[in-house]
């Protein structure tokens, strides 16, 4: 049984299964702002951080 020499990175053997390429982005508009942003990502809106349709940090918390 043939033994690899050298250890092939994730990277370097990922590279070759490109030939499938990803979907695009999907986006979901917020409830309580209205504003377009990707699914299980926090956004930025007027100052505020906002995550599932709640306010999580505000500009000026961040000391």
């Amino acid at each position: 049984m043939a033994h690899p020499k050298r250890k092939i990175s994730k990277t370097r053997r990922d590279k070759r299964r490109t030939h499938v390429k990803a979907t695009p982005k999907t986006f979901a508009i917020d409830p309580t702002t209205g504003e377009t942003h990707q699914y299980h990502r926090a956004h930025w809106v007027d100052g505020k951080l906002y995550y599932k349709g709640q306010v999580v940090l505000e500009k000026g918390d961040l000391s």
